[in-house]
């Protein structure tokens, strides 16, 4: 079927996409198999949530992967460019509640939806290896690896401290904690102990960190930000032994520090509230049982911990330093969480920020130890904790222990040193190298999940479930009211015999976090239909070779992502260490926002599309009124798109309003993949224009008739210019696809080809043939980012409808570039004062003349005597004269 419209001399994308589309189903035209003899080339994006709509975020980001998709496929390699859908999460389960529907049905419908939206689009994906997280045919290899892990050791159940939702009865995460409060419910969140099962992503953690320094196609922000999750520190164990009031000696505190050398500064130490001392000294002390009552209550995350209020009680328990023998307090501090190394924190208030703000607040003492080696002045003799901090942060400065004993003195290499010798050779402490990094607690107390596959039996305790049992599946068809799982709620699902002995048990009711199954979704995609996880075809398409999502998946996805791909290499499953070679991390689409304020000091946001909006000539916002009523509104700041903002532009009414190739290249121009993106419909708009003048300068040409095959030798001057400039454009946008992934250059650089097309004024048979090829070179470099355009003005300039993905990417002709005039500034000491032409042979010193005479460089140079003449080859001439 053509592309080609009846009335081709008007550019309406309807029919143009609609046929496009057509002809990529009918030909399956972008379903690959393993079988090529093409180099392979896997371009993936972050698989979307199916929230029901498409999001100006998912445009950009699945734009961008199409561009590059199509790009390598032109350049002879064989790709995948997959799509799925992450299926499984609380999205689900507030909507189910908001509409009164089962989570599935409700899911599916959005899928449904999402699919048909990224078709409008005219995505080149495949979709024969679609699939949904949350159906068992995916889920059953998650939970077949999670058994294996189990068996291995590297899936183990603790109790673990998590905000609990009274009301709600669920565990929220941080982000869902506003104010202390259930971000639903508005009840007091608690923190609560409960088992939790977890995977040894610690057992990687050196591995993880290393893998860093092999990825350089990976964006050095991100890298950077995995460094400091995974948190490497070398430093010591150091033991401090405990006695209470009584003189019993408890069980002793293990600290570990990076920074020993202020060990002599140590004047109490801080325990969090659950630690086995903090509630052995709140058994017999009712204020301090009320206070760890207290610190149930808000937020489990590090950035709360943070800014929150520093708040302690002392245990009356007393640690006994190490060295000095001295006793020190032991209190109990809001700050410091049991999940979070030993739980116990050796303060040292003199040179650290948190200990200083939580002395200073109880009056605890305060003691220098470190001190410049050569201070300068007396201010700088003189001790204060917020200029030592200075000092130390400048590695030029040499800095000592001072009040330190026997160590006063030394360095803090020589402190590490002395101090690690004595205390293992009086087995007091070691030295160990420390992780931030924590093990993934993978269990969720929802039911919208995959369930964990595991059977609890009074005599076995807690089994796996046997691999010939699998899939454990979760009830779609449920009545979900948010208060409590339909599955713990339901015996007949819960109840079940133990494998091991046959007695009776219960299923596991808590499901998987759903970054599980995003962890692995990539490999997935290279084996559909496979018995396993992965198969054989894996180690044909992995590593992925360009990944693509946002910066804000830096650290835990992208860091579960890599970990599990390492769990498939030490299952045999795949051979390769690292899931992605290539990392492309998009900018934020952001839009204006405008809004009223209300009567209570809120303010009600105000959607772009329905307000008009006067600008100045530089584009500037002079005034804004609401449609409906006519009425000013107020411009707020230009922010990411977001429901709270009411900011976000439907991307299918831009689709139906300019066509997808529009939406498409707009997306790809406004800004380049890195940068923020900000939505102007007014750029959309010149999008527009630009394709029609495309669609109309082709099809004037083509209406004109067959051009006659181009002669290289037959061309006069402007034609050359033309063919030149053909392919510099060429050579240009192929790098810019390519090399440097800066796609609204590659477009600026067709619309000047067609600037300069559409300056040519030649009927010769070679004019003709001249604008033939740079036509050709425009719709063929423009197919990645307007394909269904592209399809059919291919046909209209004389070739049978083919999948453009197939025709070659436009090749440079060598010859065409060479240039038999170049045209030279000419500078006198430095200013532009005129240009001159010459032939590109020209001898230094007759380029020399030429400059001279040029008038207006001659009229600068009376009266002054030129001193010397600098040539730069093909580009300036600067006299120097006085």
């Amino acid at each position: 079927m053509s592309a080609v419209p009846e009335n081709a001399s008007a550019y309406d994308p309807r029919p143009v996409e609609s046929a496009a589309q057509k002809f990529w189903d009918d030909t399956r035209a972008f379903e690959v198999g393993e079988a090529s003899d093409k180099p392979k080339y896997y371009c993936l994006s972050m698989l979307p949530y199916p929230s029901g709509a498409l999001h100006m975020g998912h445009v950009r980001n699945y734009t961008i992967g199409d561009v590059i998709s199509r790009y390598k496929r032109m350049t002879g390699h064989n790709v995948l460019q997959p799509m799925g859908w992450d299926a499984f999460g609380l999205p689900a389960e507030n909507a189910a509640i908001k509409n009164r529907t089962a989570p599935a049905k409700w899911t599916y419908a959005n899928i449904d939806h999402m699919r048909s939206q990224l078709k409008s689009l005219g995505y080149a994906i495949d979709w024969s290896r679609e699939f949904a997280t949350c159906t068992p045919d995916y889920y059953v290899h998650e939970q077949r690896m999670f058994t294996r892990l189990m068996r291995k050791g590297l899936a183990y159940r603790k109790n673990a401290v998590v905000n609990w939702d009274p009301v709600d009865q669920t565990v929220l995460a941080n982000e869902q904690v506003i104010d202390g409060r259930g971000w639903r419910s508005g009840a007091l969140v608690e923190k609560r102990e409960i088992p939790q099962w977890f995977l040894r992503i610690t057992d990687y953690a050196q591995e993880l960190l290393d893998g860093l320094d092999q990825l350089p196609g990976w964006p050095e922000a991100v890298k950077t930000m995995q460094r400091n999750w995974i948190g490497r520190s070398e430093g010591l164990e150091i033991r401090f032994d405990v006695v209470d009031p009584a003189g019993t000696a408890p069980e002793p505190l293990h600290v570990f520090t990076t920074r020993p050398d202020t060990l002599m500064g140590v004047t109490f130490v801080s325990i969090a509230g659950e630690h086995p001392l903090a509630l052995k000294a709140a058994a017999s002390n009712p204020a301090l049982a009320a206070f760890l009552e207290e610190l149930k209550h808000g937020s489990v995350s590090e950035a709360e911990l943070e800014t929150q209020e520093k708040r302690g009680m002392d245990t009356g328990l007393k640690a006994v330093h190490p060295v000095t023998g001295e006793q020190v307090p032991v209190w109990v501090a809001n700050f410091v969480l049991m999940g979070y190394g030993t739980g116990a924190v050796m303060a040292v208030p003199g040179h650290d920020q948190r200990d200083f703000e939580f002395a200073h607040k109880y009056g605890l003492p305060v003691m220098q130890v470190i001190a410049l080696k050569d201070p300068k002045n007396e201010d700088e003799r003189t001790y204060d904790p917020a200029a030592w901090r200075d000092w130390y942060g400048d590695k030029a400065r040499e800095l000592e222990l001072v009040n330190s004993g026997e160590f006063d003195g030394l360095d803090y290499r020589g402190a590490f040193e002395a101090l690690a010798e004595r205390f293992e050779r009086k087995g007091q402490g070691q030295r160990r190298v420390n992780y931030r990094l924590r093990d993934w607690g993978v269990s969720r107390q929802r039911y919208w999940g995959c369930p964990i596959p595991v059977i609890y039996c009074q005599a076995c305790g807690a089994v796996p479930v046997p691999e010939d049992q699998l899939p454990v599946v979760l009830p779609e068809d449920v009545a979900f009211s948010g208060t409590g799982s339909p599955i713990k709620n339901d015996p007949a699902w819960r109840t079940t015999t133990c494998p091991d002995c046959g007695g009776p048990a219960e299923r596991e009711t808590d499901t998987f976090d759903t970054f599980m199954e995003s962890s692995w979704y990539y490999a997935r995609y290279t084996s559909p239909k496979a018995r396993e996880m992965v198969d054989k075809r894996g180690n044909y398409w992995l590593p992925v070779d360009q990944y693509i999502g946002g910066i804000e998946h830096a650290i835990l996805h992208l860091m579960y992502f890599r970990f599990y791909h390492k769990l498939l290499r030490d299952a045999r499953m795949v051979d390769s260490d690292e899931p992605a070679t290539n990392l492309l991390t998009q900018g934020m689409v952001i839009a204006e926002t405008y809004y009223r304020d209300n009567a209570d000091g809120s303010k009600d946001w105000i959607n772009p599309a329905d307000v008009d909006v006067r600008r100045d000539d530089k584009g500037r916002i002079t005034g804004a009124t609401l449609h409906a009523d006519g009425q000013p509104v107020k411009t707020g700041p230009v922010e990411k798109m977001s429901k709270s903002k009411n900011n976000g532009v439907d991307p299918q009414a831009m689709v139906d309003k300019y066509g997808a190739d529009t939406v498409r290249l707009f997306s790809m121009f406004a800004a380049p993949p890195e940068q923020s993106l900000e939505w102007n419909e007014a750029g959309v708009d010149g999008m527009a224009r630009f394709l029609r003048r495309l669609w109309t300068q082709v099809q004037k040409h083509a209406a004109e008739g067959a051009a006659p095959g181009l002669d290289a030798t037959a061309l006069d001057a402007a034609q050359k210019t033309l063919r030149r400039k053909t392919h510099e454009t060429i050579e240009k946008v192929g790098d810019d696809y390519g090399r440097r992934h800066s796609f609204n250059t590659a477009i600026a650089s067709v619309m000047e080809l067609m600037n300069a097309v559409a300056k040519f004024d030649d009927a010769s048979a070679q004019g003709r043939a001249v604008r033939q090829e740079a036509l050709e070179a425009a719709v063929l470099l423009l197919n990645p980012i307007t394909p269904h355009a592209c399809h059919a003005l291919w046909q209209a300039l004389g070739h049978p409808e083919a999948l453009l993905e197939d025709v070659p990417f436009p090749r440079v002709a060598p010859d065409a570039l060479v240039r038999e005039a170049l045209v030279l500034a000419v500078q006198v000491n430095g200013k532009l004062r005129g240009t001159i032409e010459v032939a590109a042979d020209t001898p230094r010193d007759r380029i020399e003349e030429l400059a001279r005479a040029e008038p207006n460089a001659a009229k600068y140079l009376e009266g002054l005597t030129p001193r010397k003449v600098i040539v730069v080859p093909g580009k300036i001439v600067n006299i120097v004269a006085g």
